[in-house]
């Protein structure tokens, strides 16, 4: 079994950050009080290691040599078996995430922009976990189904890797001796800077700060844009996933961890602080697509943010009028739903970059 450890392995950067006990925060996201565990200049590609929560909570023995163990696995990560041996972590207070960070960003000023370009994410171990459980989720009271599985454990227990076709897969054993499977689509499901606050965040809900938006187009090539919030910027990452289907209606998607590689670029110019102003939640682009996002406990306010984001990003960026935006996103946008199980439910506009080419 390949496992990549931590200070083992690739590194496509000098600077890397480690999963440490005294480098990562479990269950609550950086505020305005939170001191850096390092520092970088604009521009500065960063290696951070990332562990996922999975296999360590009380509700699953806080043993994830044990909780594998039970799957047939028999090798975990050193420093997911350290967090869960010595990180303080109540339920009742803090969310279930581990982050790696924070990072300061020298210059950032509240209203400047944080672009974070995904370079590279590796995978970490061939395994992890798709949880259903505690009655969350998109049908909460109808799933966990009571069986002979323990109705408030993580449903399957464990999901694999395998190479079919020369490709690798997720496997997801149905129980009968058949499988199913399914294409990996690595990226981080938290991203964030510190909210503007000396109050706890709690890790679960999204917000203007980034943290759990769960956008699975935020793999490799991706940029996200954060409205930086206070001096510093204090950019942090964690909640990997090897893939995820948009809504995320089990609870989780397939959490497994990841070494990612990002490039932190700060904006200070004037058309950013404006737009950053404007939107007041992130933005993000792919390859082929600018993605508006919406956030709201109700999932049809974060549609309308997500539209009016969408509008609004178009007037500024290409001067585009109100209504014609709008003509053009229901004619030619995806609004597509990111996650319905993080309390602050999300939704992602995503516009595709050649309908705009010459405008």
């Amino acid at each position: 079994m390949n496992l990549l450890q931590s200070r083992a392995g690739a590194r496509s950067t000098d600077i890397y950050l480690p999963a440490d006990p005294d480098r990562i925060s479990w269950g609550l996201l950086p505020n305005s009080l939170a001191k850096p565990v390092i520092t970088v200049d604009s521009g500065t590609a960063v290696c951070l290691d990332t562990i996922s929560h999975e296999g360590i909570l009380e509700d699953q023995g806080r043993d994830p040599a044990a909780f594998f163990a039970a799957s047939g696995i028999t090798e975990i990560l050193a420093d997911t078996a350290e967090v869960a041996r010595s990180v303080v972590h109540d339920p009742s207070v803090h969310g279930p995430h581990v982050v790696t960070g924070p990072i300061a960003v020298r210059g950032a000023r509240p209203g400047d922009v944080l672009e974070v370009e995904v370079l590279e994410l590796l995978r970490r171990a061939p395994y992890g976990v798709i949880s259903n459980r505690h009655g969350k989720g998109a049908l909460p009271g109808e799933f966990p189904q009571r069986g002979d599985h323990d109705p408030d454990g993580p449903v399957p227990p464990v999901c694999t890797i395998a190479t079919v076709d020369a490709a690798e897969r997720g496997v997801i054993d149905i129980g009968d001796g058949r499988a199913l499977r399914f294409p990996l689509d690595p990226f981080l499901g938290i991203m964030g800077v510190a909210a503007a606050t000396e109050q706890a965040v709690h890790s679960v809900p999204p917000g203007p700060h980034g943290g759990n938006i769960d956008v699975r187009m935020l793999g490799v090539g991706a940029r996200l844009y954060l409205p930086v919030q206070v001096p510093g910027a204090m950019f942090y990452a964690g909640d990997p996933h090897f893939a995820m289907g948009d809504g995320e209606v089990a609870l989780t998607a397939f959490e497994a961890p990841l070494r990612a590689t990002v490039r932190l670029t700060l904006h200070a110019d004037p058309g950013a602080r404006k737009m950053a102003a404007a939107l007041a939640l992130p933005y993000a682009e792919t390859a082929t697509d600018h993605l508006l996002l919406g956030l709201d406990t109700d999932l049809d306010e974060a549609v309308k943010q997500a539209t009016r984001n969408a509008i609004t990003f178009l007037g500024a960026r290409y001067r585009i009028p109100p209504a014609v935006a709008l003509a053009y996103l229901s004619a030619a946008a995806d609004f597509r739903i990111s996650q319905v199980v993080d309390v602050v439910k999300g939704v992602h506009c995503c516009i595709s970059k050649s309908h705009l080419e010459g405008l």
